[in-house]
């Protein structure tokens, strides 16, 4: 796979995340992730942001250093991460 397109489909993902988890919360859903339930003193958006931010990051540090196949792992994580969103949205 093209790293270009590991990197589209990376951001793509994040954007995604976002969504689903604010589609969760507005009907209700709870938040999983310990490290968003930390940040929700901020507000539930705000950390969800925050986590972005954080894997924006990352992601940038694994492109730095030459590191693009960790980018590609990542997306599975992420597509999972979205497909489990869109599940327990379904499911309600």
């Amino acid at each position: 796979m093209d790293w270009s397109l590991s990197l589209q489909v990376f951001l793509y993902l994040q954007v995604l995340d976002v969504l689903t988890t604010w589609l969760g919360f507005r009907i209700r859903l709870s938040e999983a992730s310990p490290f968003i339930r930390m940040l929700m003193g901020l507000g539930p958006m705000a950390a969800v942001l925050g986590s972005k931010v954080l894997a924006l990051g990352l992601g940038a540090v694994c492109v730095w250093s030459g590191r693009l196949h960790v980018i590609r792992l990542i997306n599975y994580w992420y597509a999972a991460l979205v497909i489990w969103n869109l599940a327990l949205i379904l499911s309600r």
